[in-house]
Order: structure tokens, then sequence, then C-alpha cells
């Protein structure tokens, strides 16, 4: 897709990018450290097909977190609400996304909501098929279908750096099978859920993706309903009191719209109605969110009135 360069645009991206030299790349996961820490770029989609951006917006980078929103849409299409909300709750959590201690509090034991690393294990666990490459080439059609862009696919070498360094996804799984919230091979899972948030695309495609979302599973311009409204609706919930970690209250109140982030440093915005905004920068604050995207977007948000409430 073109991008049209916005000037505006791209004087609030530098503005930002300063930002970045207060945060870290996520290298706890090796190949992520790799990440060149001063980048920024934002991509808008606009549901005429209009689309404006700043920064190097074909630079790829993995979903991570945010595919998280995506499983959670293809696994409530797939299985219903009554059946995914059985095993996971609804409820936002003051804890850091990798924590195990609600858990330990909670009779009988389940995952608080589905953006946090437990519940996010739980649904992946719950997408049909019978192998871990046939259920992982379902997301991935669904993915690059909500993307429009048939080419997106995984980094190999970031889904085996994740794998190897999974353990406490791992813990996370033991724990939930032992309480009957997963069954079968946890490995396989831990296979399927590393190479989910390895899933590359660039700021585009994740402002398209963010378009579909916004526009309540609508996709304007191939004019196809890809996920039922109220999926959408759920999935956009879940974004504004969960999408952006132990942040999500600060967020909504500085920026206001349903987000989500990832470690690689993307963030996925729907503005309901409105557009979509795709932001990579993987210098991150001490939540795990991208330092100088959510600047980027607060300035935006008390710019253009973006909040929702």
């Amino acid at each position: 897709m073109f991008c049209q360069t916005n000037k505006e645009l791209e004087a609030l991206v530098e503005e930002a990018r300063s930002y970045t030299q207060y945060g870290k790349v996520a290298d706890y996961i090796p190949a992520l450290g790799k990440a060149n820490p001063t980048d920024l770029s934002i991509s808008i989609n606009y549901p005429d097909g209009r689309c404006v951006s700043a920064g190097d917006v074909q630079k790829k980078f993995t979903l991570q977190s945010i595919s998280k929103v995506i499983s959670l849409a293809f696994v409530l299409m797939d299985r219903g609400s009554s059946e995914v909300f059985e095993h996971v709750g609804m409820e936002p959590t003051g804890d850091p996304f990798n924590s195990i201690a609600k858990l330990e509090k909670m009779i009988p034991a389940k995952p608080l909501n589905p953006m946090i690393n437990a519940g996010a294990l739980v649904v992946t666990h719950m997408i049909k098929g019978n192998s871990v490459e046939d259920r992982f080439k379902r997301l991935l059609s669904f993915i690059q279908e909500l993307a429009n862009d048939a080419t997106i696919s995984y980094s190999e070498g970031i889904a085996q750096s994740e794998f190897e360094t999974a353990d406490l996804n791992r813990a996370l799984c033991y724990f939930l099978k032992q309480h009957n919230r997963l069954d079968g091979s946890v490995d396989d899972l831990i296979k399927l859920y590393t190479k989910q948030c390895a899933v590359e695309m660039n700021c585009l495609d994740l402002a398209h993706i963010g378009l579909v979302f916004a526009m309540n599973g609508f996709d304007p311009q191939t004019n196809k309903q890809i996920i039922p409204q109220n999926v959408a609706r759920i999935c956009k919930n879940f974004m504004v009191t969960c999408g952006m970690y132990n942040a999500s209250g600060e967020f909504a109140m500085k920026i206001g719209i349903p987000a989500k982030s990832g470690v690689a440093g993307g963030i996925m915005g729907a503005t309901p109605g409105r557009f979509g905004i795709g932001i990579f920068g993987p210098s991150l604050d001490e939540k795990g969110n991208s330092i100088a995207g959510i600047q980027l977007l607060e300035m935006l948000s008390k710019k253009y009135s973006l909040s929702m409430f």
C-alpha cells in the first residue's frame, strides 16, 4: 500500500523519538535485543483508503502480544464466547503480563483475561487443528486476511529464540494444565504460541488490521465483514481495559483509544469508526510498552481529540 508522507506527522515522530533514550529493547529475548532502539514509525489507515505515515513504515517487526487480540478474535469465531470465557476471565489485572500471582490466588485457577500470558496461552490452546502446523496455518491465513496481505509470514529465528527462552511460559502452562485449563503437549503449545508471537509485518499492515477492528470487524477497502461485530466489540473492550499491560488505566486516561502493544515495540490502535494506527518503536518502558510510541499517541490524542471518552 502507498502511504502519503505527512510533514506534520513527521515532526511529531521526531519529537517523540527523543524519548527512545529513556527505554530499552526487549533483550531478555535475544533475537529482539538486536533491534535499533531509536527506530520509530507510524502509519494511519483511513476507511476511504487514504494512508499517512512517518518514519520507515516498511520495516518489519514481530507482533508479540499484539497477536493476543487476533488469536482471541479467531478463537471466539471458532468456538463462541461462552466456551472461551468458561476458561479465561474478563477482568483487568494490575500485575505484569507474565505474572503467575493471581492464578495462585483464584479458586479454581483461571486466567483473569486473554491479554496476559496465562490467558493468551489458554486462548491459543483453543485454536482448532490436528497439528501445530495446521493450527498455525489457519491463524496465519486469518492474519493475512485482516492485513489484506498474503505475503505475511513469521520469523523463524525469533520464534526459535522465544521457544528457547520460554521457561516462564512453560511454567504457566504446567500450572494451568494441573488445574485442567490445558491438556495435551506443553511443548506443542509453546511452539504454536511462539510462532504466533513471531508473525512479522510492517506498520502499514498493522494499521490495516487496526482499521478492521476500528470499523467493527468490517474491512471497508475489501468490502468484507472479516470479524463479526460482537467479536470485534469484545476485542476492543479488552484492548481498552487490558491492552497496554499494567499501564492500561493510565493509557485510557491519557490517550483513550483501544490499543494493543507488544514487546517488539509494536502498537496497534483502533480509533472507533475513524482509522487504524500501526506504530513501531522497539525502545520499551518499564511496563513493556513502546516508550516513544506511547508519547507519540499522547501527542496525537491531544492534538486531534482521539479519545473515545
